[in-house]
Formats: structure tokens, sequence, C-alpha cells
């Protein structure tokens, strides 16, 4: 009997084992102690977006779930920012874990990333603060096949030649697109081109992160690329710019001069990487020692006695755009401590509590640093500092042969994606469409130019409105990147909503109508239809007395919304319609729904550009009137600044390229955005009374800074006047304007090539040439004087002709005596030439030849423009300027 009981207790628990393991395997969260820990997570984001219930949580309900979903949609809910409960449902959470699910058991690698790994950088729909698409699933359909029986490293490169059909760099505004609307039009910045090719790599189940260097410090820029996960190690990659290996890219050499490079991690994470921010939803991981040397930033704040200040906010700021940004920011410990790991440059540590402030500049020799909260609002002072930047670094180099056999695929890809572009509609299409729907020509051939690939619904609203007053100015009212993923019923959601027959009396308001009233565009917010929705639900009560008593708005806008700036770490605004049901938003978010509201009432509302608070136009006086939330009040006192251009100046100054104004705020300096308002010197802005700091930046040719700052006290009602004078560089070469060495041209003999390889490691003369023209005529006869100097030196030369100054009867081959390194290009519609005027902050036309010598990094040392005698000699001046410096 005895052995029969031990045989029963014996199968008994190899029952238990087996049913155990079972149930571990199919969990998603394997750990116990962590799934816990997700749960609760869960239970608390359920009741904040309580408001959201049906839309959000109704998928658990189904009978169909399985375990290891409900726990893999308990982990996505458990972290997602608010705009992510506020903006989308259940459903759309739940076809993204399926995906991910499905990519993980459809190819090998699957097998062999680790939970965690997968659970962070696979599983999360999220990349950064894009709009969220079924991106995943359509790349998945795309390239499977491609990939299918690959190693997992060639399948990461063939990734990036497939992101690279389909996008290409170029500049554009602040709103990230989703990547579903990046392949209709087949182009983004750098953000946009990273989350693009993280979201595919996840979509083929490869682990991907994207990575920021939040401002470089050599130059005026910042850069977005990819790691990916390969066989146990993260690898990097630049975003739809495929090579031939991996950690392989144009920035490898600028990386190793960056002072920061992070990622936001979704989720509780506990990878090894240094960590900048570690809050309950998400961490802020330091990634720059997979690319440069480290130093630790060690400070260390104390009061006038000297005592620790537990609690103060420390933010290590670089120079970049002419203020100084924070590439990290941290609260000090009780002992008054503070650090982040950063690179071999200089950092202005910055740090206050409250408005008391203190601050000291960090250089790679300086030690810990004491900084002493002694500073108060008021001083007076001027004062010079200096920013060194990290030494250049050598980096690896291919092989003459990988390098040519990778430019025949990149031109294959790019024939792939011009054949994509080529179907965008033409001049003549559009104006026939014109003609056909009687549209003004002009107008309608510029806003379909800029929808691209979304065309068609562009087409569709201007046919289907084509009688309504407003169409033209309220497309006028949208940016160009609207036009290219809003959809028609969006757009007709806005416009149908008009009061023509107001207009029509008052036609002289129809723009201003249009443009604060009828638009959605109001941030930097994706449009989406809330208009008819408010004017569905908002409270008659509401509406009636916000006509008469702006107050009513702002004080419902106060009661129903619970401000949280934490929770939405993705920074992606929520919509209107988000935060009305969701009743939690950051502060952006929340004077975007308070804009919408009035609009939806027609009030004329907006941000304002400069100070970023929310505005009503008081249509008694026709003056724009802030809102402050925060605060019981009217309008602050105001005062006149005017800033004029010191005469001894070597360019004009422009306005986040040299300059910035800052105003005191809770005990730190906040740039103000008069970027639109400052296009030239001399220029008269108005602000609040208050405590402002005035920074002027000189760049040297080695990437330094001299800056000079200015505190200064304005008072109600004054007029202030600053002469922005840009300050010397002791020992380099000032550099009058910077523009971005990877800036790829196509030659007349069909080679793509960017500046920076132009450079040959030395420099680039660019000549913006009128061939037919004296002036130009002049250059052309000064480089054959100096050609044999010009050519043992090695750099560059380039003569770019605009394509409106070429004709088919141009042969370059008749400029006889240049430099032998000579190139020639056709410059299309100009986009080269107002790249270089843009950075020299000038207004440029016809003044041909145009000049310029670029450094390396695309300093720009030397600059002439219009006819004049002796270029050569002076580019061979700047040429030994910089070699003596480099010396």
């Amino acid at each position: 009997m005895k052995r029969i009981n031990l045989y029963a207790i014996f199968l008994f628990s190899i029952l238990i084992f087996i049913t155990a393991c079972g149930e571990s395997n199919s969990r998603f969260l394997k750990d116990g102690k962590y799934r816990e820990e997700v749960h609760r997570q869960f239970l608390k984001r359920k009741e904040l977006a309580a408001g959201r219930s049906e839309q959000l949580f109704s998928v658990f309900d189904r009978t169909d779930l399985t375990t290891e979903q409900k726990e893999a949609l308990e982990f996505l809910y458990a972290y997602m920012p608010l705009s992510d409960l506020a903006d989308y449902d259940g459903e759309y959470f739940l076809g993204q874990v399926n995906a991910a699910f499905k990519t993980r058991d459809c190819f090998d690698w699957g097998k062999k990333i680790p939970d965690d790994i997968f659970r962070h950088f696979v599983l999360v729909y999220r990349v950064n603060n894009e709009n969220l698409d079924t991106a995943r699933q359509v790349f998945f359909e795309e390239l499977k096949d491609r990939v299918k029986n690959l190693t997992m490293e060639q399948a990461a490169l063939e990734v990036n030649h497939w992101c690279h059909e389909k996008v290409t760099y170029r500049g554009t505004d602040g709103r990230t697109s989703s990547p579903l609307a990046l392949v209709k039009t087949s182009w983004g910045r750098c953000g946009e081109e990273s989350t693009f090719t993280t979201a595919a790599l996840r979509a083929v189940g490869i682990p991907a992160r994207q990575c920021y260097t939040p401002r470089w410090v050599h130059t005026d820029d910042n850069h977005a690329w990819v790691e990916a996960w390969i066989d146990g190690k993260w690898h990097y990659i630049g975003a739809c710019e495929p090579e031939p290996e991996l950690d392989v890219a144009w920035f490898s050499a600028p990386v190793k001069r960056a002072m920061m490079v992070h990622t936001n991690v979704f989720g509780s994470y506990n990878g090894p990487e240094e960590k900048n921010v570690q809050s309950g939803l998400y961490s802020v991981i330091n990634l720059l020692g997979n690319y440069t040397a480290t130093r630790d930033v060690k400070v260390r704040v104390v009061d006038e006695t000297g005592k620790p200040v537990e609690g103060a906010t420390v933010k290590f700021n670089v120079y970049n755009y002419a203020e100084f940004y924070p590439v990290a920011t941290s609260l000090t410990k009780e002992d008054g401590s503070a650090s982040i790991v950063s690179g071999m440059g200089d950092i202005l540590v910055w740090a206050n509590k409250n408005d008391i402030y203190g601050y000291a500049k960090s250089s790679p020799d300086s030690g810990e640093l004491t900084i002493t909260l002694n500073n108060k609002q008021g001083r007076e002072f001027e004062e010079i500092l200096v920013m060194e930047v990290p030494a250049e670094q050598p980096v690896k180099e291919l092989s003459a042969e990988k390098i040519a056999e990778n430019a025949k695929r990149l031109a294959h890809e790019d024939s792939i994606r011009n054949a994509c572009m080529n179907t965008f509609i033409n001049e003549a299409d559009a104006r026939k469409y014109a003609a056909e729907n009687n549209l003004d020509p002009d107008k309608t051939w510029d806003h379909l130019s800029k929808a691209q690939g979304n065309r068609e619904d562009v087409m569709t609203f201007m046919k289907e409105k084509k009688d309504n007053i407003f169409l033209f100015p309220f497309l006028e009212s949208l940016r160009d990147k609207d036009l290219r993923d809003t959809p028609y019923e969006y757009l007709a959601d806005h416009i149908d909503a008009g009061d023509n027959l107001a207009a029509a009396k008052a036609p002289d308001l129809l723009n201003r109508y249009a443009r604060y009233v009828l638009s959605p565009r109001i941030g930097l917010e994706l449009i989406r239809p809330w208009r008819s929705y408010f004017k569905k639900e908002l409270p008659e009560d509401l509406v009636n007395r916000s006509r008469s008593d702006i107050q009513a708005v702002i004080d419902f806008v106060r009661a129903e919304v619970k401000v949280d700036n934490e929770q939405n770490y993705f920074k992606c605004p929520v919509s209107p319609q988000g935060v009305y049901e969701l009743k939690v938003a950051d502060k952006l978010s929340r004077n975007i729904f308070f804009v919408a509201l009035c609009r939806s009432m027609d009030i004329p509302a907006r941000i304002d550009d400069a100070t970023a608070r929310p505005q009503y136009l008081r249509v008694e006086d026709n003056v724009w009137t802030d809102v402050y939330f925060e605060e019981k009040g009217g309008d602050k006192p105001k005062a006149e600044i005017t800033f004029t251009n010191a005469k001894d100046n070597i360019v004009t100054p422009g306005y986040y390229t040299h300059f910035t104004i800052a105003r005191f705020e809770n005990g730190n300096f906040v740039t103000l955005d008069y970027e639109n308002e400052i296009k030239s010197l001399p220029a008269k802005i108005s602000v609040d009374e208050g405590y402002y700091r005035i920074m002027t930046g000189s760049r040297g040719n080695d990437g330094s800074v001299t800056i000079h700052a200015r505190y200064m006290e304005v008072k109600s009602k004054g007029s202030e006047s600053v002469e922005i004078k840009l300050p010397g560089v002791k020992g380099r070469i000032q550099v009058q304007g910077i523009v971005d060495p990877n800036t790829v041209v196509t030659l007349n003999n069909g080679d793509r090539k960017s500046l920076k390889e132009l450079t040959n490691q030395k420099g680039l003369v660019i000549c913006f040439a009128d061939p037919d023209k004296e002036p130009t005529k002049h250059i052309l006869q000064d480089l054959p004087a100096v050609q044999q100097a010009v050519e043992e030196w090695g750099g560059g030369i380039l003569f770019a002709v605009p394509d409106d100054k070429s004709s088919k009867a141009f042969d370059s081959s008749v400029f006889k005596g240049l430099p032998g390194q000579s190139l020639w290009m056709t410059d299309n519609n100009r986009m080269l030439l107002n790249t270089v005027a843009g950075a020299l902050q000038i207004e440029f036309s016809n003044n041909f030849p145009l000049t310029v010598y670029l450094s390396a990094n695309g300093g720009i040392l030397y600059s002439s423009q219009g006819y004049r005698i002796g270029i050569g000699e002076n580019i061979l001046k700047t040429i030994e300027e910089e070699k003596a410096f480099r010396k």
C-alpha cells in the first residue's frame, strides 16, 4: 500500500510539472514577478482610460483570446502613452500583437530572440512620435519572401535596401508621418526614415530601435538612425541608406564626435544600458558608448552655505541652433549629486531649485563640478563662453569593390522609387484638371504638386468643394505634409462647417476665417475629423455662453482636462477628440484641444509660434489674447525689443543660426521661437516683461563655438535696442553658415555623390554659375591662374548651373585650364543653390556667380556673390588659412 501511494505521488508530481511547463510555454510574460508588475500597471491604466473603456478594453471580452495574447495586450496597455489610449482601439492593438507573433513564428531567427528583447523591440507598435497605422502587416506581406531564406544579418541589410526603394531623404516639418504615408510620398526627414526602417525590421521579426543624437555639437543639426539586434548584438545602419555591411554609414565619423545618443524604450525595461531616464512607463537609454569614447560628467549642487541641495533640476546642455539644448536632465540626490555619461566635448551644466540657479562649464578634464545656487532673476550682465567639441576620429573604410557594387544596387533602387514618383501628377495634367472643373490653374497645380501620392483625395476635395468660397484659403492654411496624408473625408469634415454667408458679407476676413476658424491645422498633430464630433457632443450651454464669454471655454477646459506631462512620453499630440474622451492630456495637447473647441464654435484661435501659448482673437479690438490655464488673470504687460545688425558682421545673423532670445521661467531660460518673425535685421518683436538671455554664437571651422550671452531685464512698455554682433573666434576661421555635408548631388556624368565625398576630406569650392553672363566668365578665367595650386591642394571643385540658366547648347568642355578635379552639375529647381543661400541667410536671385568654400564638415568658410575679380586668389587664401589652423 505504501509503495502504491509513493507511486501515485510520483505520477502526480510529474503531472504538475508538465502542467506548469505547458502553462509557462503558453504565457507571454513568463517571469511571475514581472507579470504581476505589468498587471498592476494595466489596472491603473484601465482606471485612467475609463472614459474610453468600451473602445479600448472590450477586446478582452473575446472568447478566443489566448493567455499569450491577453498578456501581450496587457503589457501594451500598461505602458502605452496617452496619445495611444486616446486615439486608437483594442482591435488595432490586438492586430499588432497577432502580427508580431506571426513574424516570430515565420522566421528562424524568431526562436533565438530573448523574451525581453522581443517584448520591447519587436512587439511594440510605436517607434517614436509617428502617427500609427498597419504598416507592420503590410510590410510583412511585401518582405517575407524576400528575406525568408536569409540569415538574420543578411535580412537586416536586405530590409534596408527595400526601404531605400521606397523612401529617400528630404527635409520636412516636425510632424512624423506614419510609415504607410511615407510610402505614398517616397521621401521624408531622417526621423521619418528611421521610424520607417525600424517598423520594417520589426515587421519581419528583427528587433530594432530608433537612435537619436538630439543635437550634434560640431555643427547645427541632429540625426536619427536605426540599431538592429542581430544574433545577440546591436548593430547600427543608416535608415533607407543601405550599405554592404552593418555598422557602416555616412554618420560613422560624426557620431564619434557626439555628446549623446539615446532611444526611448517602451515599458518597464531591465536592460544593461545606461539609463538617462527610468520611469514607471518607459526608459531613455544612453547608447553613446556603442559609438565613441565617453566620460562621466559629475555634478554636485550646493546652496550659498555649501550645503548639498536635494531635488535640484540639472540640465546637461550642448550648444546647437544658437541655444543651449539639454541632452539629458536629472534631479540631484540627497547628497546634491547628479551625473550622466557623455562625450569628449564641453557641456554647460545648469542647475536650479525653483527660481534660484547656478551653472558651470564641464570639460573633459574638469573632474566633478560644484555648482552653487546663488543667481536670481534680474541680474544684468554679459559674458563670453567658448564651447569646445570632440575631435575628429578615423572610421572604418569599405573596399572600393564593395562601394562600387553597392552603388549599382542603389542606382537600381533609385530607379524603382523614381518610377513611383513619376506617377505623381504633372503640371500639364493639373492645369487640365483645373480647366475641366473651373478651378484656379496656378493654385490647383501648387496644391496637387504638394499632394503627391495623396493627389486623388485632394483632387476629389477640390472637385466636390469647388463652389465653396473657402476652398483655396482653406488649403493654403494647411502644411505641405497635410496635403500628402490627409484623407478627403477629414478635409471635408472641416470645410463643410464654414459659415459662407458671414464671410461673403466680409470678404476681407475670408482668409482669417479660413486660417483661424475653419482650418484643422493647429500645431503638429495629425489632422482628424474632430469638428463634426464637437458640434454634436459639446454641451449646448457651453456653446451659447462662448459667444459672449470666452472665459466659459477656458473654465470648461480647465475643469474637464487633467494635465499630465509625464504619461505622454513619446510626445505625439493627443487628438482634440481624444482629449475630450480621455479627459487627460499633456500641456500641448490640452492647448490644441482648447483651440479646436474655439474653432468648432466659430471663435478664431491659434497657438502662438513664439511662445507656444494658446490664443483667441478678441474681435472687438482685433487683438490676439494669451490664455493662461495655470494661473488666473489676463494678458501680461508687454515690451518691445529691436534687433539690429552690427556693421562689421561678415554675414547677416539669422535666428536659430546665429542668435536666439530666451525667457526666464521657473529657474531656467526657455528659447522663444521667433524664426518666422525675424527674417532679416533690423527686426522688432513684442515680448512679456521679464528676464531674458540673448545668445549670439560664432562657430569656428573646427566646430567649436564662441558665445556672447547678455542677461537683461525688460520692463513693461519699455523699448530695448539690441545690436547682434557676431563674436570673434580666436585662433580659428569663422564659419558663415553650415550646409549638410551629406547632401547628395547628381553630377553631369551621372554619378551621385555627397558633398562630403566631393571634399576629398579637404574642402569643396562650389560655384553657382550663369555661364552666359560676364561675371561668371570672370571666375572661369580666375581659376586657371591658380590651377596648379588648387590641384596640389586636392579638394573638390563643383560648378553648379541652375536648370533655368542651362541650355542644350551649353558645353562645359569649352572652359579650358580649370583645375583637373573640376566637376559640373545641373542644379534642378535651384535646390542646392537655395540650400547654400539659406545657410548664408541671404536672399539670392540672379546675382551670379555665388561662390562658396565648404570645409569637410560643411562649414562655409568663404563666400562671394556677383561681379568680383580675384575670387581664385581669395579661395587660395582661405585654403591656406584652414591648412594653417589644422597644423
